[in-house]
């Protein structure tokens, strides 16, 4: 009997990259849910965002799913303060990421394109790290003026300005990583071209959700 998992997104765009990444798995059944609404307030303001991503997980626990995976590092950032039980796994993307950053040595640089997203995810890196007794050593890169590319429905001018961005860094003394999962297409095809590993958040994402789930 297939698992059941309910997967969280901010934009609809994030729905491919997931369906692509668990194409494989037949024990494991899709259920996706998409507010982009939350996004659009966090730039207002945080006023009562936090009950209503409480109410999402919550319909969405409701909806017979066996574990809740989200995919927006902002949803995942105004959970830490919903302060509610649930009675299934809630599978947060960036943590196995996080895992893989804090695993690594050396100075790494993380590329995003939503500045909205950075320092929320940021501060729950060195959260995370600080947790773990790890120590970090990371800088945030703002792909400026990339985002609305994505939120036009130009996604092919969208993943070539990050490839491009990746190819440019080569030459740096640094690991690259991409924190978002939008991000993830052009860092595959980057490595593709280079052989240079790039630190994504689906990397690890599969082995956690797999065990989550008791597959």
């Amino acid at each position: 009997m297939k698992k059941r998992l309910g997967c969280l997104h901010a934009h609809y765009s994030n729905i491919e990259y997931i369906e692509h990444t668990f194409q494989n798995d037949e024990d494991i059944e899709l259920i996706h849910f998409v507010d982009p609404g939350v996004m659009q307030q966090i730039s207002k303001g945080m006023d009562n965002l936090t009950r209503k991503v409480r109410e999402q997980i919550e319909w969405i626990a409701s909806c017979d799913v066996d574990a809740i995976l989200i995919t927006c590092t902002n949803y995942i950032a105004l959970l830490q303060d919903a302060a509610f039980d649930s009675s299934i796994p809630i599978i947060k993307i960036d943590e196995p990421y996080f895992e893989s950053i804090c695993n690594v040595q050396q100075p790494i640089t993380i590329l995003f394109t939503n500045p909205l997203t950075v320092e929320g995810t940021m501060a729950r890196l060195h959260q995370y790290a600080k947790h773990h007794e790890k120590s970090v050593s990371v800088v945030a890169k703002v792909i400026e003026q990339t985002f609305d590319l994505l939120m036009q429905g130009k996604k092919e001018a969208y993943s070539d300005v990050i490839l491009q961005t990746l190819l440019s860094l080569t030459d740096e003394q640094r690991l690259i990583s991409v924190a978002q999962l939008s991000m993830v297409e052009a860092a595959q095809q980057f490595e593709e071209q280079t052989a240079i590993s790039v630190i994504h958040p689906v990397k690890p994402l599969v082995a956690v959700v797999k065990k989550s789930l008791g597959i």
